[in-house]
């Protein structure tokens, strides 16, 4: 995955510490932000900001006054993982070859997906507090239907394909978790295999209509009847 950022990472949640800030409370924010991103990485987006308060070795006021919202601190820890995936799906736009382009976010977003637990239930999820971290994924997620038409008008991707397919993909992608991460990153790989050939051309019948999923459909709770 490259290190370049995106170069319209959003300053707003990339975890700076304020300008005049002083060098104490920007080592509290620090902690508080590598903290929390291990959490997350661990055990999801659930930790609680008292657990990531103590495992940073500060007060919770400490935390509250960096991080007034628990979405807030969230933005933070994940902003620099949102721009790199923007990163990636900007120099997929740029491939002559759309399909390898499609590939590469796909196989690069599903990876994140299995090294880090919190990653994708923090960015495929609503900031109300972060603005600019919501603007930044819109873009991303209208650059990739630009990606995915491109492959179609090449003849690259089968036309019933949808972006909501890769929706699809993310939950499936989730299921498959495991507490080894050898055996997830095997299930990942093999299901991101059997996704990717199931996307070429094909004279088969169609697929039924698509799901009215967006991403950020991904992590709200699941519908209940009766």
């Amino acid at each position: 995955m490259p290190a370049r950022p995106s170069r319209n990472t959003p300053p707003a949640a990339s975890g700076a510490s304020a300008p005049g800030q002083r060098a104490d409370a920007r080592h509290n924010r620090a902690r508080l932000l590598q903290a929390a991103r291990e959490a997350y990485a661990l055990d999801g987006t659930d930790v609680s900001s008292g657990a990531i308060a103590r495992r940073a070795g500060v007060g919770a006021a400490t935390l509250y006054r960096h991080f007034p919202t628990r979405d807030s601190l969230i933005a933070a820890a994940f902003s620099e993982r949102l721009g790199q995936c923007v990163a990636v799906l900007d120099e997929a736009l740029q491939d002559d070859d759309p399909w390898r382009g499609l590939r590469t976010v796909l196989t690069t977003v599903c990876t994140m997906q299995v090294r880090d637990r919190g990653f994708s239930a923090a960015f495929l999820s609503r900031f109300p507090d972060a603005p600019d971290v919501r603007r930044e994924r819109a873009r991303a997620e209208a650059g990739l239907g630009r990606l995915v038409q491109r492959a179609k008008d090449t003849g690259q991707l089968r036309k019933d394909f949808d972006p909501s397919d890769v929706t699809l993909l993310l939950l499936a992608n989730e299921g498959v978790l495991r507490e080894s991460p050898a055996a997830s990153t095997a299930a990942s790989r093999r299901l991101l295999a059997y996704f990717l050939q199931s996307c070429l051309p094909t004279d088969g019948p169609p697929l039924p209509r698509p799901a009215p999923l967006r991403l950020d459909d991904l992590y709200r709770p699941p519908h209940r009847t009766g």
